[in-house]
């Protein structure tokens, strides 16, 4: 297998933005396990968290979102409400293979996350743990 583009590995730091928590309407694809997670910190049953916070498509298990297409634990204050326990799909961004596909795509997650390009250089091969590739 090829080494890829980003054989140096790439900076990236949160800054606890959300930028990656708003905007158009997506999905956050979470598992039973997420689900029984995010309910144990919340206080809640795996069931009312599945009545209250998720929607079935095709299928599959995603998180709600408000109307204008935030994250429903996204408090524009104070960030995350359930960062210690978010879905893989948030832990692994920017580290998504669309954004690890060439250079440019990579420059144009920077545009959209302040914390691309920032803090310490994370390795390649924890950037394959992180994005599944």
């Amino acid at each position: 297998m090829p080494e890829p583009w980003y054989r140096r590995g790439l900076r990236f730091q949160c800054q606890r933005c959300g930028r990656c928590c708003t905007g158009a309407e997506g999905y956050v694809w979470v598992t039973e396990e997420e689900i029984a997670r995010i309910a144990a910190y919340r206080s809640e049953t795996p069931d009312a968290f599945r009545r209250d916070h998720v929607r079935w498509v095709e299928g599959r298990i995603s998180l709600l979102e408000r109307p204008g297409g935030d994250c429903e634990f996204l408090d524009r204050d104070a960030g995350c409400s359930i960062y210690p326990v978010r879905p893989s799909q948030c832990r692994s961004w920017p580290f998504w293979p669309v954004n690890l596909a060439t250079p440019a795509a990579w420059k144009r997650a920077g545009m959209a996350c302040p914390g691309v390009g920032t803090g310490d250089r994370i390795p390649a091969d924890e950037i394959g743990r992180r994005s599944g590739i």
